[in-house]
């Protein structure tokens, strides 16, 4: 099962970019299921299509999805009745504790959504929908795009908080609670607060699964303009730490004459495309040349509504490669997108192509320079924004506001870091064996 996660800076045009992906291939014989957490009214606007409310056969993720064409179905996450039913089963669960405290329970009645419940909901309709296996693509309609940078990497540090504030050897002590609870004259904390943590935990292991599978990739949508290189840049970098692929940037509401066409003769107009224009060249060279493919939508004079809009959005797209970006065509279709103008990547035989964002590598550099060299991939990142910190046996990387725990490879837990730089898209940071725990050459 392939998954794709649309993002890209707000106001880019997401949605109208994950259901024309969807409706691509759903005309190639696809079941896809476009899932979207936008609760506005823009994914039925673009559809076409009503997207009902949780009910029967969706439980409390997502109502039965809507066909909106054939082989493709939409589904809108219904993330107020996921973090009631998640709040219910907390309280139940912890009632004991509760007890202990002199708290009343919350009534469902009282049970409002709180902030950050959507990103707990997102993640647990992405896993939800790989257990279902009904589907051949998944496109999901996520957030703005540093919100779901964010969104990415929280089960990863989630689990690294439980791991933290509830070790294995810690849970042993769980026998010892009736005879603490005789001494004590108070109940202990139930049981089953032991065992939400852990169910978290497998939860959270079953979403990173998801995320870090080799047909999971991030697509990037942008409508080209000095804002957004800087916006994409950072974002690219923060992905690559996260170890998330991007397989393509979609370059939304391109104006004429920004992708070969006679300019506009309007001055006003003329003036936004060859703005346009400047932004997307550079796109262009910095997303090429790393096996990226650009795909080109262009602005077709409204705002899309219904498949008939998506369908000539994706009969008119094209996507660009590194070969033919340096022939000046910028007309061809890349490896790995549906041949006759489709968004989505093909699903028979697909490679995985775009950042190699998980690759890192150690490099022995011992005999000719004394050290070891980690290659953490940063495409996009630049000098600036990034921090250092060492802590035991981890690395903690900084990507402007976004950081990554990284765990040290064995070798170089018996080194001391002595510098970093940044060379062609790569982090390298350099490792000096440590004296007294290097093994010595009998």
């Amino acid at each position: 099962m392939r998954t794709v996660l649309v993002t890209g800076p707000g106001g880019a045009g997401r949605t109208t970019a994950a259901a024309a992906t969807a409706l691509a291939a759903a005309r190639e014989g696809r079941r896809v299921l476009l899932l979207t957490a936008d609760r506005g009214p823009a994914p039925e606007a673009v559809l076409g299509t009503a997207l009902p409310a949780p009910g029967p056969g969706g439980g409390a993720l997502w109502g039965p999805p809507a066909e909106a064409a054939p082989g493709l179905h939409a589904a809108r996450i219904a993330t107020g009745e996921h973090f009631q039913d998640r709040a219910r089963d907390l309280q139940e669960r912890g009632a004991s504790l509760f007890d202990l405290l002199g708290a009343s329970p919350l009534d469902p009645e009282e049970l409002t959504e709180l902030p950050g419940a959507e990103p707990l909901a997102l993640l647990t309709a992405l896993r939800a929908a790989h257990e279902e296996r009904a589907w051949d693509l998944l496109v999901a309609d996520l957030p703005p795009l540093h919100t779901t940078v964010r969104l990415l990497g929280l089960p990863e540090q989630l689990r690294r908080y439980l791991r933290r504030l509830l070790p294995a050897e810690r849970q042993a002590a769980r026998a010892l609670r009736p005879m603490l609870a005789q001494l004590a004259g108070v109940p202990m904390p139930a049981q089953r607060l032991y065992e939400t943590a852990e169910r978290w935990e497998a939860e959270l292991a079953a979403v990173q699964d998801v995320l870090e599978a080799d047909g999971t990739t991030v697509r990037l949508v942008a409508e080209p303009g000095p804002l957004a290189l800087g916006e994409l840049r950072l974002a690219r970098a923060a992905l690559a730490l996260q170890g998330c692929r991007v397989d393509a940037l979609v370059a939304n509401r391109l104006l004429p004459g920004t992708t070969g066409d006679a300019p506009p003769g309007d001055p006003w107009l003329a003036g936004l495309a060859a703005e346009q224009l400047t932004a997307h060249k550079t796109l262009h060279e910095e997303f090429l040349v790393d096996g990226v493919t650009v795909c080109e939508l262009p602005h077709l004079g409204r705002s899309p509504r219904g498949p008939q809009d998506l369908a000539e959005l994706a009969v008119r797209a094209r996507s660009t490669t590194i070969g033919v970006a340096a022939g000046g065509n910028g007309s061809a279709h890349s490896v790995g997108v549906i041949p006759g103008g489709g968004l989505t990547d093909e699903l028979d035989g697909w490679q995985g192509t775009g950042d190699a964002a998980g690759e890192r590598t150690v490099e022995d550099r011992l005999a000719t320079d004394g050290v070891l060299l980690w290659r953490l991939p940063l495409p996009g990142a630049a000098r600036d924004e990034i921090d250092l910190l060492r802590r035991g046996d981890e690395l903690i990387v900084g990507v402007g506001p976004f950081r990554r725990v990284l765990p040290l490879p064995s070798a170089l837990r018996r080194c001391t870091v002595s510098g970093a730089g940044l060379r062609d898209g790569a982090l390298c940071v350099r490792f000096t064996p440590d004296p007294g725990l290097w093994p010595r050459p009998s």
